[in-house]
């Protein structure tokens, strides 16, 4: 089944740092490296994609680094997903920005594949647009209060 790729996962894994930083400055790659165990290199190409399209910005010098470019608010997960992994298609057929036929397919508009295929795209898409980054942010907060909460008996 589709899975996002680990550049995805590294850029969300990010963001939700620098959302969490919003509007306090920049963070150095470095620190946000380490932080969230990070191959340094891999972030730097992942954050200068990023900065190139519009999520982040960048400051050079002392007091340099990174930053979120706009609200974590207006960022959705679905925009990071398709800067870095290009569509959220399961199959070629059914992607909206990389659309090719599939190669095995006689009859395209009847294809039950497809329709389903289809189905799953616009389910998908619907809810990675849907939750922002401020709202991830918000989810792993509440999950991590849960988790403090439960108490563990044992004799």
């Amino acid at each position: 089944m589709y899975a996002i790729s680990k550049k995805s996962k590294y850029a969300l894994r990010a963001l939700l740092v620098l959302s969490s930083k919003y509007e306090q400055g920049p963070m150095l790659i470095a620190e946000l490296a380490k932080q969230e165990r990070i191959p340094r290199k891999f972030l730097e190409q992942i954050l200068l994609e990023l900065r190139n399209k519009g999520i982040l910005g960048s400051k050079k010098g002392k007091g340099g680094g990174y930053f979120l470019a706009k609200s974590p608010r207006t960022i959705t997960v679905g925009d990071v997903i398709r800067i870095l992994d290009g569509t959220l298609a399961p199959v070629p057929c059914v992607s909206q920005s990389a659309y090719r036929t599939c190669e095995e397919c006689e009859d395209e508009a009847a294809c039950g594949i497809r329709a389903v295929m289809h189905d799953v795209r616009d389910a998908a898409a619907e809810i990675l647009d849907r939750e922002s980054l401020a709202n991830m942010l918000q989810r792993e907060e509440t999950l991590k209060q849960k988790q403090q909460k439960v108490l563990v008996y044992a004799i």
